[in-house]
């Protein structure tokens, strides 16, 4: 019995001189109202993964630096693929971090959900995630589908929202992808009454179809660097024909702490469209690296 004893009390006080030296890892625990401290999820190394297209590989770097700022390990993985690709590993554990779209995730997760406004997309995502996932805060910023006409056609027809065009759309033709028109002809008119004079493919061209006349309204995305660079209009949509497309962080619970949350809230409270168009015509007009236009983001909104 005294050898017990004497054993449990050499065990006890190799402990407590452990915790002394202060070895825990400071991005696993997090102070209690006792002065002590209480284990976290392990976030020792976050990392941070990303699609394979321009600004999801920007929105993976202002993550990334963002958090290495704040003294967290990352791992950057940030062009790995399409959502099938990514949302598994994310799932796993083999991504912590993801910059996501939530409207693309909801329609990814649920085909068939008509949730249109930022609200109703994230409630109906928190009811289709699976327990080990988390969506964290959504920003303002948008990557999504547009009506969008030249400045001088929205001066000329008063254009300042999709429904203004209800009263001169027979006039007009509408440019997008060669899928375009099968996805929303039946859309547009039931939600707004429109009904255009002729649907042509544009494919990519769709700017370069609105500057030379050949289309009078085109499907633009938001972010897309020539709405700044030529001018042009995106028509407001008030009876969200296009779900609402906010970055949103998106990340495996058991790899991140509140460390990772608050700084990544921190980026959602910041990020606009505006700023995304902006750091985008850097990126594929200016030719500027992905990296370099993050930081200077992250630098100008008090983040890095």
């Amino acid at each position: 019995m005294i050898r017990i004893v004497r054993h449990a009390a050499v065990v006890l006080a190799a402990t407590l001189a452990l915790a002394a030296c202060g070895g825990g890892d400071p991005l696993n625990t997090q102070p209690t109202a006792g002065g002590g401290t209480t284990p976290q999820p392990d976030a020792t190394k976050v990392i941070i993964g990303g699609f394979d297209f321009p600004g999801s590989t920007l929105l993976a770097s202002i993550y990334s630096q963002a958090l290495q700022a704040k003294g967290v390990q990352v791992e950057e993985k940030l062009s790995v693929g399409a959502r099938d690709v990514v949302y598994p590993q994310l799932q796993s554990g083999g991504l912590t971090v993801v910059p996501e779209y939530n409207g693309a995730l909801l329609a990814y997760l649920d085909p068939e959900n008509k949730a249109g406004t930022t609200d109703d997309v994230n409630t109906a995502l928190k009811s289709k995630l699976p327990s080990g996932l988390e969506l964290l805060t959504s920003s303002s910023a948008e990557d999504k589908d547009t009506l969008t006409v030249t400045k001088a056609t929205a001066t000329k027809l008063g254009l300042a929202t999709i429904e203004d065009l209800a009263k001169v759309s027979k006039t007009l033709a509408v440019g997008g992808p060669a899928e375009f028109k099968k996805r929303r002809e039946a859309q547009f008119q039931e939600v707004y009454g429109l009904t255009f004079k002729r649907w042509e493919p544009t494919a990519a061209a769709t700017a370069d179809a609105l500057q030379s006349g050949k289309v009078q309204v085109g499907n633009v995305f938001s972010t897309d660097p020539r709405i700044l660079t030529d001018g042009l209009v995106s028509l407001q949509d008030p009876k969200n024909v296009f779900s609402a497309q906010n970055v949103t962080p998106l990340v495996n619970k058991a790899g991140v702490n509140d460390t990772v949350r608050t700084t990544l809230d921190a980026i959602s409270q910041k990020l606009t469209t505006e700023g995304l168009v902006e750091m985008m015509k850097r990126i594929s007009i200016d030719k500027d690296d992905p990296p370099a236009v993050a930081k200077a983001w992250l630098q100008a909104n008090g983040l890095g």
